[in-house]
């Protein structure tokens, strides 16, 4: 089955209130609670569209699979990129916990980044 997750990009993206912040651009009530949830069987494709615009991110990054135990599925099934596997570590949870000299080369490297040819 197919469900939004969207725990993980709120974390990353330091959205501390997701409700609020989901009313604030522009989802309703009714709307914010459902995504929030998960607990609809269907998709405003605009809602998608405006949830990927707020978070930065695309459709794949919202949505998370977990397989039906009563169907059988193909071992490279594309669903299996879905799959949740377990708490990976937040961005502040890894950068808190990683030792100060790679921190600043993987700063360095970030930056960096930014400086080279510019992507098609």
């Amino acid at each position: 089955m197919l469900y939004l997750h969207l725990a993980p990009i709120f974390a990353a993206r330091g959205i501390k209130k997701p409700y609020s912040f989901l009313v604030k651009a522009g989802f309703t009530h009714h709307a914010a609670t459902s995504i929030l949830h998960s607990n609809t069987r269907s998709f405003r494709l605009d809602h998608i569209e405006d949830l990927c615009r707020i978070l930065v991110c695309e459709p794949n990054d919202l949505l998370a699979w977990k397989p039906d135990l009563n169907v059988h599925y193909a071992a490279q099934n594309p669903l299996e990129k879905l799959k949740v596997y377990g708490n990976e570590p937040t961005l502040n949870e890894t950068l808190a916990t990683m030792p100060f000299s790679e921190l600043k080369k993987a700063t360095k490297d970030f930056l960096e980044l930014g400086k080279g040819e510019p992507f098609d």
